[in-house]
């Protein structure tokens, strides 16, 4: 059972987590974040696009698909909005060094720069590297749009219930603990 809750991220990271592409997301908290650092209030949870934040030159090159595709596929309307996933947290590794972070480069798919922009922002908190096991959903909930949803904040309530019916997983299950694997021993190597 899934929690009527949502991590809002940038719709960019939600389809590379739905294609498979990569397992993490990093968070540091909102600005609007009431305790005024990030925390995991659940273990598995929506995964609602944002695409307030999300600029092309914060992403590799290479990543796909594109701040741009992304936007143009969304098909949204400014008063409805699409989520087609939902995710459980595998792990929850605190960064709190340079060093750490670069070894988890190539496993995501934003900039260098601004994963280390992301680690510098509130110093004295760590950056929460959440690996998710990440579930596409058959039908893909098109749900109104609320002023409660906006704003620079990890976490949002769902004011409707979204059915996980027919969901499956982004990645098999050898290919996800594959993933995982290799992001254990990138941060284990020296």
């Amino acid at each position: 059972m899934v929690e009527q809750i949502a991590l809002r991220e940038w719709a960019v990271a939600i389809k590379a987590l739905e294609a498979g592409k990569q397992i993490m997301v990093l968070r540091k908290g909102g600005i609007a974040e009431e305790t005024k650092e990030f925390r995991l209030e659940s273990d598995s949870f929506f995964l609602f696009p944002s695409y307030e934040h999300q600029r092309e030159h914060l992403i590799k090159p290479e990543a796909s698909p594109s701040v741009a595709d992304t936007i143009a596929a969304s098909g949204e309307t400014p008063h409805q909005v699409t989520v087609s996933s939902f995710a459980r947290v595998a792990e929850d590794i605190e960064v709190t060094d340079s060093e750490t972070l670069a070894k988890l480069a190539p496993y995501h798919l934003w900039t260098e720069h601004y994963a280390e922009e992301r680690l510098k922002w509130k110093k004295t908190k760590p950056l929460h590297v959440l690996l998710l096991r990440v579930y596409v959903m058959e039908q893909p909930a098109v749900i109104p749009d609320s002023e409660r949803y906006g704003g620079c904040k990890s976490w949002i309530r769902l004011e409707e219930a979204i059915s996980t019916a027919g969901a499956r997983p982004a990645l098999d299950d050898a290919a996800f603990e594959a993933q995982v694997q290799a992001v254990r021993e990138a941060l284990s190597a020296s």
